[in-house]
């Protein structure tokens, strides 16, 4: 099988933003892997309005061409890693606002995540994970958690000195963990949808 293009999403699009940095580390962890190739996907690369459709494209097109140029961009991945900040237990709006650009885009794929903030982003993964659901995609049980005093010292906004390398004691198994589900799961459903196309062609 080829290898399977893995889109790390950074969720937040502050100008201060810490998630560069776990993005970036991230993104060299996932590369290492032989079974896949990832790349940085940047929310504030995308001048997504609002959603204002008639309709998830679930149901209908897409209008606005920012959304559509979107949705082309979610459908090179055959999964993804989730970059997320915490705001107020949840997600931040930029990144649901993107995930609700599309629908279909997502489906059937897989999907790990590197959360940060006091508690790990722990809420704002759970909070992914019921969206992802919906989304008809399949969550990695190991998510990376940077909290409490780890982020304090890798956070350059709370005068954080040290490397996320610096910390691996403390999330690198969780990484290896997340990676190694990313992959089989990824291979799984890539293989489905191909399995599915296969099916639909016959059936016409």
């Amino acid at each position: 099988m080829s290898k399977l293009k893995i889109g790390v999403i950074i969720s937040s699009t502050r100008p201060t933003r810490f998630g560069e940095l776990p993005a970036k580390w991230i993104l060299d962890k996932a590369n290492e892997r032989p079974e896949i190739e990832a790349e940085l996907v940047d929310l504030r690369d995308f001048n997504l309005p609002f959603f204002d459709e008639v309709a998830s494209n679930a149901w209908v097109p897409s209008q606005n061409a920012q959304a559509v140029a979107w949705q082309n961009k979610v459908s090179e991945y055959d999964g993804y890693i989730f970059v997320v900040a915490e705001y107020n237990r949840a997600i931040t709006g930029a990144l649901k606002n993107a995930i609700d650009q599309a629908y279909t885009n997502w489906n059937k794929k897989v999907f790990g995540a590197v959360g940060y903030g006091t508690v790990g982003g722990a809420r704002a993964v759970e909070n992914l994970r019921t969206i992802g659901v919906e989304l008809q995609m399949v969550s990695t049980r190991s998510a990376v958690h940077i909290a409490g005093a780890d982020f304090m010292a890798v956070h350059p906004g709370f005068g954080g000195t040290k490397s996320l390398n610096e910390i691996e004691a403390s999330i690198g198994n969780s990484a290896k963990d997340m990676l190694d589900q990313l992959v089989w799961w990824g291979q799984a459903t890539k293989a489905a949808r191909a399995e599915d196309g296969v099916t639909a062609q016959a059936a016409e």
